[in-house]
């Protein structure tokens, strides 16, 4: 079938996948597409999945739609887009680690979007969508590879991030970059935007003009709104800042107990799920003096200011459709690329005069993500359930058989999964070749069926590495290995904060499993994680493997010894 005859079909395609859930779904129109992702956020970080930042906005998204427990990401940025975006496994699609490193040997750690693998923008684009991203690309402009040659109309693109004000002082020269249309800027320059602005707001800003321009030329829309919230350095404009200064003086412990608690009364976990304890060379909140307590609340509250800017973002964002008309049929996904993240070790950092400023440096620290991971262990890198689990929200008022609003969804599904759901309900088909060249087949499954009252289960496992950790998810069972440690083995139906390791009770599918794992790397483009490519990518010291068993103490600006727990 020739792209121009599936783009004449596609809406009586649609209609023929979404029609028997009745007239709520019937539809004639195909829907709009807005994709959002959040940067470095936790599992946990908004109200409707435990937490006690105010997310309204969110909120709202899924309370008239689904909020999914069982969703997973790839636990680093440039390989979570690059899954998102292609519906296939990272290594497949050439990034295997961060766009800033290639090394020409690997098959699967290339720094850029390969052309083996094709984005929903260039397919959506070829059957009639007005295409459209502003945010955070990673996929590769270093590389001559940006959102305007992998689909998008129209873009405005941060290469890699990390900006959220115009004035803000960076050590690394590309935050202060951003392709308009594939044309380069500073950050402050005028032809960006006017004022004084937050990053939220104008991507956001740029987003809906984007969809006046498709309205205007008569062509349903995709747009892509990666956030830079909440990537380090943590920033907000300083009255939000104040709006949560105080609110973490309990501590982490107690904070995190309370998201546990309302996450249970939510339904999201079940009765026999625990809360696991902090990892080794935590602080105990009890033994920091007064001084350190409040630097500790003052992170903390920067990072909260953080989301809720981005959830305020969001409901301009929803205010818009509304009043244009176009939100009963935009299809709208909110995930982010990873967990918490606890790079910053168990100290944090807090840098500057006035902290959250864009002359400043926050970032949240051990302690914090594993608050914002709760009630899962580990963070960003790892892929234990804190760096690999995100929440997926999705609205779609004239999609979604209302019976089913607010639900939350438990089956297991993964970004894999994002692209074949987007051309089920677009009625677009995936393609063998394109544009010349052999395609990576479809990795994922369509979650289409959740949004009707029909079940639906995943046929096949997930897969997960980054950095030499290693899992695979098949229906309640997950096995799971930190770089250099043994397998572990959990029943994700009672334990799924992976607090009581089976392995040795069950070897015969710790085999069977790494069996299966194996054999995925082997059709990946994976290579393996060895000594000499972790050099590679860390040149000037080994990753220290600073969660889990056996973690070196890491170095602390605060004396250490009268702190542990």
């Amino acid at each position: 079938m020739g792209m121009t005859r599936r783009a004449l079909l596609a809406s009586s395609a649609a209609m023929a996948l979404l029609g028997a859930a009745g007239s709520a779904i019937a539809q004639a129109k195909r829907p709009n597409i807005v994709v959002i992702l959040a940067d470095d956020v936790g599992y946990s970080d908004f109200s409707s999945y435990g937490g006690e930042i105010p997310t309204p906005n969110i909120d709202a998204l899924g309370a008239g739609g689904l909020k999914f427990t069982q969703f997973y990401n790839c636990a680093r940025c440039s390989p979570s887009r690059a899954s998102l975006l292609t519906g296939a496994w990272p290594h497949q699609a050439g990034l295997g680690h961060l766009e800033q490193f290639a090394i020409p040997e690997s098959a699967g750690i290339r720094g850029a979007l390969m052309n083996r693998v094709v984005t929903f923008a260039e397919l959506l684009k070829d059957a009639g969508y007005f295409t459209a991203m502003a945010g955070k690309w990673h996929l590769g402009i270093s590389r001559g590879v940006g959102p305007w040659n992998r689909g998008f109309d129209r873009s405005c693109a941060s290469p890699q991030g990390r900006m959220y004000f115009p004035d803000m002082t960076t050590n690394n020269p590309v935050n202060k970059d951003i392709y308009i249309d594939g044309k380069l800027f500073d950050i402050s320059a005028p032809q960006v935007g006017k004022g004084q602005w937050y990053s939220a707001d104008l991507f956001v800003d740029y987003g809906i003009r984007y969809i006046h321009e498709a309205r205007r030329q008569k062509k349903p829309f995709v747009f892509y709104l990666p956030f830079v919230n909440a990537h380090a350095p943590l920033m907000a404009p300083k009255e939000d800042i104040a709006r949560f200064k105080g609110r973490y003086m309990a501590g982490w412990d107690a904070v995190r107990q309370a998201r546990f608690e309302r996450q249970k009364a939510l339904g999201i976990l079940g009765p026999d799920q625990i809360l696991p304890p902090r990892e080794p060379n935590t602080y105990n909140w009890d033994k920091l003096t007064p001084k350190e307590k409040d630097d500790f609340d003052t992170i903390m509250a920067i990072y909260a200011a953080n989301v809720a800017r981005m959830d305020k973002a969001i409901g301009t964002l929803v205010s818009a459709l509304k009043s244009m008309g176009e939100i009963d049929n935009t299809l709208i996904l909110f995930m982010s690329d990873n967990g918490g993240n606890a790079e910053a070790g168990p100290d944090g950092e807090l840098e500057g005069k006035i902290p959250g400023s864009p002359d400043s440096y926050v970032a949240a620290g051990m302690e914090w993500a594993t608050l914002q991971n709760t009630p899962f262990r580990y963070f960003k890198h790892f892929v234990g359930e804190g760096g690999i689990s995100t929440p997926l929200v999705v609205h779609w008022p004239n999609g979604i058989d209302r019976s089913r609003n607010g639900s939350y969804v438990k089956e297991m599904g993964h970004l894999v999964d994002v692209m074949p759901t987007l051309l089920e309900v677009t009625g677009v088909q995936y393609p063998k070749t394109y544009k010349g060249q052999e395609l990576v087949p479809l990795q994922g499954q369509s979650f289409a069926p959740t949004f009707r009252m029909t079940s639906w289960n995943r046929s096949g496992p997930l897969f997960f590495e980054h950095e030499g950790n290693r899992a695979i998810r098949s229906g309640q069972w997950k096995l799971v290995q930190n770089w250099g440690q043994q397998w572990c083995l959990y029943d994700m139906t009672t334990d799924r904060s992976e607090t009581r390791d089976i392995a040795a009770s069950r070897p015969d599918l710790v085999y069977s499993l790494a069996a299966q794992w194996n054999i995925w790397a082997s059709r990946s483009f994976m290579d393996p994680w060895t000594t000499e490519i972790n050099k590679m990518i860390f040149p000037k010291a080994p990753r220290q493997n600073w969660a889990g068993a056996g973690i070196p103490k890491l170095p602390h600006a605060m004396d250490a010894a009268a702190k542990w727990p």
